[in-house]
């Protein structure tokens, strides 16, 4: 049976709502541009250009990253290629040796190609470790649960949305219910209060909240 994670099935104008990044910087990073650059994931998918959840989990991390730096994909890819070659790892960026050792030399590394002083490395790894924090693995390591941001803040952001590929087809539901954010969203565009559907879903309205601005917000 196929791994749900490495199938194809997310487009690329989902994937940038989801992640609140333009769908051209996706495109560049999963597909690259001709001889000047080579893409840094690799998608589930190419033509049309599809992507698993293991790609959405790659991207996320990359997205923490452009939230605060100017990520420039040559010099990412050297240092994820550095990384690639230390711990001999597939997909640096969710490589659970990442996770657990490679941050610091990531950091230390692109900080290197960027000239990045020692406080801004420092706000660097802060960023990528709190949007690992937002994935949760299994007992191997592998990546199976994502927790979205869902509010520009990174640091405010509470962890109530989550990505679960056995959930929903993989789209976004409240965390630790099946509850589709999509679903409750729509029901606020038609007209039902966050204090209504809190109700009828018999959950806090903040998860309510939460579940309309992953649908809403980048909107």
């Amino acid at each position: 049976m196929a791994d749900r994670r490495e199938l194809p099935a997310y487009a690329l104008s989902e994937t940038a709502h989801y992640l609140t990044v333009p769908k051209s910087t996706l495109r560049y990073w999963a597909m690259g541009r001709a001889s000047e650059s080579k893409p840094l994931i690799d998608p589930a998918q190419h033509h049309p250009l599809i992507l698993s959840f293991r790609n959405l989990v790659e991207l996320h991390v990359l997205a923490a990253m452009r939230r605060e730096f100017e990520i420039t994909l040559p010099k990412v890819r050297s240092a994820l290629d550095f990384l690639t070659r230390k711990f001999r790892v597939k997909n640096p960026l969710i490589a659970y040796e990442f996770a657990t050792d490679g941050v610091s030399l990531f950091v230390e590394r692109y900080g290197q190609l960027i000239n990045a002083s020692q406080e801004g490395q420092a706000v660097m790894r802060e960023v990528i470790e709190s949007s690992l924090k937002r994935i949760e693995r299994d007992t191997s390591g592998i990546p199976i649960k994502l927790y979205p941001y869902t509010r520009s803040d990174w640091r405010t952001a509470p962890a109530l949305v989550v990505i679960d590929p056995e959930l929903s087809f993989g789209r976004p539901v409240i965390a630790g219910t099946g509850l589709a954010t999509e679903v409750i969203a729509d029901r606020y565009k038609a007209g039902e209060s966050i204090q209504e559907l809190a109700e009828d879903y018999g959950r806090p309205a903040e998860e309510v909240e939460e579940a309309i601005r992953c649908e809403l917000e980048a909107a």
